[in-house]
C-alpha cells in the first residue's frame, strides 16, 4: 500500500488515483483516510455504490458498538 502525505494526494490527486492501487493519506505521520480503487464497468456503478453504501453502515455501527472514534479505528486497522 502507497503511503503519501495529504498535500501530496491533493496535488497529485489524479496521478496517484490513475495508479490503481490503494494509498494511505496522512496527515503529520498518522492515517486520516483511504483511496481505495474500484475497477468495475460502467454497468457496476449501481452495485457498486450500493456496496460502499453498506460498508459505511458497517463502519458506523461499528463506530457506534465500540466507541471508538474515527481515528482511533483507523489506527486499529493501520498496518
Amino acid at each position: 500500500m502507497r503511503t503519501v502525505g495529504i498535500r501530496q494526494f491533493r496535488d497529485q490527486a489524479t496521478t496517484l488515483m490513475k495508479l490503481g492501487e490503494t494509498i494511505r493519506i496522512e496527515r503529520n505521520g498518522k492515517p486520516i483516510g483511504f483511496f481505495v480503487p474500484i475497477p468495475t464497468p460502467k454497468h457496476n456503478r449501481t452495485e457498486t455504490t450500493e456496496s460502499l453504501d453498506r460498508v459505511g453502515e458497517v463502519v458506523e455501527r461499528v463506530l457506534e458498538r465500540t466507541g471508538l472514534s474515527e481515528e482511533e479505528l483507523v489506527h486499529a486497522l493501520a498496518p
